[in-house]
């Protein structure tokens, strides 16, 4: 069974449309933005497992900020599809990229401009030992941990981290939709292990404020409504552990 943290909480009242900053300079074909206050916070982590939508929800929050967009690219890892096709094999080369990719990328955060009025990433760096501690062996996790200890890494602190939940069997049917090949070798059994893992991580997170979002019975990126709902509560959450948890029919 899998264990889950979003708990029934009546949807606010979107808000009507906000007074915000002047947007960034775009290019006449780039999709509209929407205008949103200064008082938001100012560096949103959106994460969850895969298929969950992390991704697609970061892109568009970043054009409603007009923000800097850093991206997990999980694409560039070389090991990634041997891991799905043989996880016992590959997880640890796989582990250990991804880990010295966050170094790199926390360093350019660190040299990127300290006045970028929003920054929205698709990943937390701290899940990354949820990932090693599911995937690695005793052996493997222990010098998984040495490199994390020789690296020193101290990345920033959110203002906010959106978790986004959802059942393994929808979590399944989006990966299966976005087509990706090598992705369509994840098992159900898998994604719920990893849903029980995300959980567990978030049950005790008190790093930052928290926003839990119901990511089943919605659809941010195509339904308007939806998105303006949840940018709505994300600009109201300053502190502390929150649910968005939308009543309705679970989105496959």
């Amino acid at each position: 069974m899998s264990f889950s943290l979003a708990s029934k909480d009546k949807r606010p009242k979107a808000a009507s449309d906000p007074v915000g900053r002047p947007a960034a300079k775009r290019d006449a074909s780039d999709p509209p933005t929407d205008a949103v206050p200064l008082e938001g916070p100012r560096y949103i982590v959106v994460e969850g497992p895969i298929g969950v939508g992390k991704t697609s929800l970061a892109k568009r929050l970043a054009q409603s900020f007009a923000s800097e967009l850093i991206l997990e690219q999980a694409e560039e890892n070389p090991f990634l599809e041997r891991f799905y096709r043989n996880r016992r094999q590959s997880a640890l080369p796989t582990q250990l990229f991804f880990l010295l990719q966050r170094a790199r990328q926390i360093e350019q955060i660190r040299q990127s401009d300290m006045f970028s009025p929003v920054r929205i990433a698709d990943f937390l760096l701290q899940k990354d030992r949820l990932f090693a501690e599911l995937n690695l062996d005793p052996h493997e996790l222990g010098l998984y941990n040495q490199v994390a200890d020789t690296l020193e890494l101290d990345p920033p602190t959110p203002d906010l981290v959106v978790y986004l939940q959802a059942p393994a069997q929808i979590l399944l049917k989006r990966v299966a939709n976005r087509g990706v090949p090598y992705e369509q070798l994840i098992e159900q059994d898998y994604l719920e292990r990893l849903g029980d893992a995300y959980a567990r991580f978030f049950y005790d997170f008190d790093a930052a404020p928290l926003l839990i979002v119901n990511a089943a019975a919605i659809d941010p990126i195509h339904r308007e409504s939806d998105y303006q709902e949840l940018l709505q509560t994300i600009l109201r959450v300053k502190h502390g552990r929150h649910f968005f948890n939308p009543a309705g029919t679970s989105l496959a």
